[in-house]
């Protein structure tokens, strides 16, 4: 493993409400309690002071990224990025390496940023006070071209080709929104049948080395739902990215891989591996399924990932915060 980078001042005093300042509304209007949110960002913004937000709705075919452009050309402060990991994360894509603040209010599926910095997923009143209250860190952002694409992606938790993103792209819109979570267990087990596929992988510019995989999965912090830590020691401001292969051997292949994930890497099990890496490059021999935060993205032969640090300033709730998630846990 690699030393991780120190990390910057974690912590910054919250905005009081001096006046003249102005939050976005980035919000999804098919999720449900948005009336909810919009009420409860319209109170605690005159609460504190701010002007008046300015409401962006996201639509179809734009689930973030212009909204998100919008509200930096009206010169907002804060951003607060109301729906699902889709919608966090195109908000994100368009705030990373700015100084716009970004918030979330999680409506979602999966809500995983939101569960790793424990703010409020059944609670939107508490994600929203966060939003305008809580404390600021900032995190590292994880850029992902696709076969050599002159523009990339981003993603703040975690992305994946084969077996997992296949599950992102099987799973039932009908099923997530009777049995939430439950639904992406429906996916996998659907798609636990396959073969693996040749792939090439180099970490950091070095000497690349050959697997028959049936996913790669790269993480910018390690918790799942139910609290599962697939990426053990991956923290979210540490300037790293962590890189986990898979590669279930036999018909109980997938049991190895399970003890792996549920042990935090500590089986001896080969069926998993881990890296830690600033850059990486994925090579396939075939193009595999492709997904960033659970938003899938087609399919993709060749893959490069970088991170960039601290790049994202995020505002979270005050209070302990996990030490699998964030370098010096607060009290």
């Amino acid at each position: 493993m690699m030393a991780a980078a120190a990390p910057e001042e974690p912590v910054s005093a919250p905005d009081t409400g001096s006046g003249g300042r102005r939050a976005a509304l980035v919000i999804n209007p098919v999720k449900s309690g948005t009336d909810d949110v919009r009420s409860a960002v319209e109170r605690i913004a005159a609460e504190d002071g701010w002007d008046t937000p300015l409401v962006i709705e996201t639509t179809e075919d734009d689930p973030g990224r212009g909204q998100a452009r919008q509200a930096l050309e009206a010169g907002v402060d804060l951003v607060i990025a109301a729906g699902g990991d889709g919608t966090v994360r195109c908000v994100a894509e368009e705030l990373a390496g700015s100084d716009t603040l970004m918030a979330l209010v999680p409506l979602g599926t999966g809500n995983l940023l939101a569960r790793n910095l424990d703010i409020a997923v059944d609670d939107p009143g508490a994600a929203v006070d966060a939003a305008f209250r809580g404390t600021e860190r900032k995190i590292d952002v994880v850029h992902v071209t696709l076969d050599r694409a002159d523009t990339s992606h981003v993603f703040l938790v975690m992305a994946g080709l084969g077996f997992d993103a296949a599950i992102m792209s099987d799973t039932r819109d009908d099923l997530k929104d009777k049995v939430g979570w439950l639904a992406y267990v429906d996916a996998g087990i659907r798609n636990l049948p396959g073969r693996p596929t040749r792939v090439r992988v180099s970490v950091d510019g070095g000497e690349p080395f050959e697997r028959h995989l049936r996913s790669v999965m790269g993480g910018n912090c390690g918790k799942i739902m139910g609290g599962l830590e697939i990426f053990p020691g991956a923290k979210i401001d540490d300037g790293l990215m962590d890189l986990m292969t898979v590669a279930p051997s036999g018909r109980l292949g997938w049991l190895g891989v399970l003890g792996n994930l549920f042990t935090r890497g500590r089986s001896k099990d080969p069926s998993v591996e881990y890296f830690q890496c600033h850059t990486a490059e994925v090579t396939l021999e075939e193009p595999l399924e492709v997904q960033l935060d659970g938003d899938p993205l087609g399919k993709a032969k060749h893959l490069t990932f970088e991170v960039k640090p601290y790049s994202l300033r995020l505002r979270m709730p005050f209070g302990y915060k996990d030490p699998a998630v964030v370098s010096e846990p607060l009290p």
